[in-house]
């Protein structure tokens, strides 16, 4: 079943989470408008699913039930189906700004993953534990809160040696039908409005974090789990041109003494697996999260382009604009060609998916977490201050001053004052509000820092192979054993790459 935007938000109505928002507790997430942006911002992905021109890139086959499921839901075995979701990923974020689903994907195709090396390394069931799980969510079309970042507590202390063990999630008991855990996921985007949450490690661990090492799936109103949010968005706000309809509250979700049973757990103490799993879920949610801030870079683009007709100014004439606009575009672009590059030059994984690249994942994601603030600055630039000058809106309908405001506010003579203050009120809340610092600040340290970026690109790099080749060129040569297989981006893997299909054909 493939649900829609008011499905989805039906469906909630059959979960009673607790949660508390600003101070108070939350009767029903469905009807609470301090949450409306960000269950609209889920729904655009439920919703294009159903638009025929997207549906090749919104829906997906799923090998392993040969069910057709929401792209969001889906396992990647082919550089097509990244690229097909890099692609669905844009698109629903450059209408909702952040539509959140692209996370359940990602700790899906990580999972998936990691129960396989799991089961390999130790002889576990875990694979086909999660397989049967993914299916009902998929049959479902659930969205799952991706709850991974952990309190953390003391930074320079592993987890077994905090204070408080509960700043991060652990094991404190296991029984004959499950585990019971315990501890606090400190930022969980979406989290009061999702449907269930997939509990995954935030790190590596050692034999000694072993309780720490663990994957399960937990219902958002599963008994002894709290959420503390915050509002999706800036609702109610008539200045918030965008985000009073799209937005994303994040919480603090608390799980004390969480029952869960054993067909619900994916990795329970395997320690090196459940670093695999880190790894693996940071290398599809960076690919992702390029889609993404792809998205709010058409917005920005398009925006800023708004602003400059309505200011009067042609960038064919006023090179310092067209300029600015350009070096807008080339920021998008660039990272988002990253993002390509890590589809096409995919490896395949033994659980039978494909992995995007990791190092123009991470440069891709790197980019744009370190770029964000200079395509708030550009976007600035070419909109001029009255961004950040104007009057309230309710001004716009104040009798004393609605007159006298759109004459000298007007940019140019065919395009409306009203026009204009909308246009700059919308780039306003995209780039200087709160709002807009929380998507700055989601670019720089979602999906990891920008140092855990810069670790994987060296990690991953094939530095020793620009070693050899300089010293090839400088007539020392090197033994013919010393040679390493390539790993350079950009070269066939052992098995070679596939060639994308076109869109068109994909569809049929």
């Amino acid at each position: 079943m493939l649900m829609t935007a008011a499905d989805y938000r039906e469906s909630l109505r059959a979960y009673a989470p607790r949660v508390f928002l600003n101070g108070q507790a939350v009767g029903s997430v469905a009807d609470e408008p301090l949450l409306a942006p960000g269950i609209n911002a889920v729904g655009t992905a439920y919703d294009f699913a159903h638009v025929a021109e997207y549906a090749p890139i919104m829906t997906a086959r799923q090998n392993t039930s040969g069910k057709t499921v929401n792209r969001m839901l889906h396992i990647d075995e082919t550089s097509a189906d990244l690229l097909q979701k890099l692609e669905a990923v844009r698109l629903v974020c450059k209408v909702s700004g952040c539509a959140q689903r692209y996370l359940t994907h990602d700790a899906l195709n990580g999972i998936f993953q990691a129960t396989r090396r799991a089961d390999d390394a130790h002889g576990t069931d875990y694979s086909q534990r999660f397989l049967a799980y993914m299916h009902a969510v998929q049959d479902a079309d659930l969205t799952l809160g991706i709850a991974m970042t952990d309190a953390k507590g003391d930074r320079s202390k592993r987890p077994g040696q905090q204070l408080n063990p509960d700043t991060y999630v652990h094991i404190v008991e296991r029984r004959a039908g499950g585990i019971v855990i315990r501890g606090t996921k400190a930022i969980v985007t979406g989290a009061p409005y999702m449907h269930e949450f997939l509990v995954m490690p935030c790190r590596t661990h050692t034999a000694e974090d072993a309780a720490f090492a663990v994957c399960c799936a937990v219902k958002v109103d599963a008994p002894g789990v709290t959420i503390v949010a915050r509002p999706a968005g800036r609702p109610g706000e008539s200045a918030a041109k965008f985000s009073a309809k799209y937005g994303q509250s994040t919480g603090v979700v608390m799980f004390d003494d969480v029952f869960v049973p054993h067909d619900r757990v994916f990795m329970a103490g395997e320690y090196a697996e459940a670093g695999f799993l880190t790894t693996s879920y940071a290398t599809h949610h960076r690919h992702s999260c390029i889609g993404a801030r792809a998205g709010f870079g058409d917005l920005l683009i398009g925006a800023g382009a708004l602003m400059v007709e309505a200011n009067g100014l042609d960038p064919d004439r006023h090179s310092h604009i067209r300029d600015a606009m350009v070096e807008l575009i080339t920021i998008t672009e660039g990272f988002y060609a990253c993002g390509v590059a890590s589809s096409v030059y995919c490896t395949k994984d033994p659980a039978g998916s494909v992995m995007p690249d990791a190092v123009y994942s991470n440069i891709g994601k790197l980019l744009l977490a370190t770029k964000i603030y200079d395509m708030h600055r550009l976007a600035h630039y070419v909109s001029g201050g009255l961004i950040v000058a104007l009057p309230g809106p309710d001004e716009d309908h104040n009798p004393e001053t609605e007159a006298a405001l759109s004459a000298v506010l007007a940019g140019r003579s065919d395009i409306p004052a009203a026009k204009r203050l909308d246009v700059s009120r919308l780039i306003e809340d995209l780039t200087v509000s709160h709002q807009a610092g929380w998507y700055s600040v989601i670019s720089l340290h979602g999906g990891g820092s920008p140092e855990a970026m810069k670790r994987e690109i060296w990690r991953n790099y094939p530095v020793m192979e620009k070693t050899a080749l300089a010293e090839t060129l400088l007539d020392r040569g090197i033994a013919a054993g010393d040679q390493r297989p390539s790993k350079q981006p950009g070269r066939c893997c052992a098995t070679g790459c596939e060639v994308p299909a076109p869109l068109s054909d994909a569809a049929e």
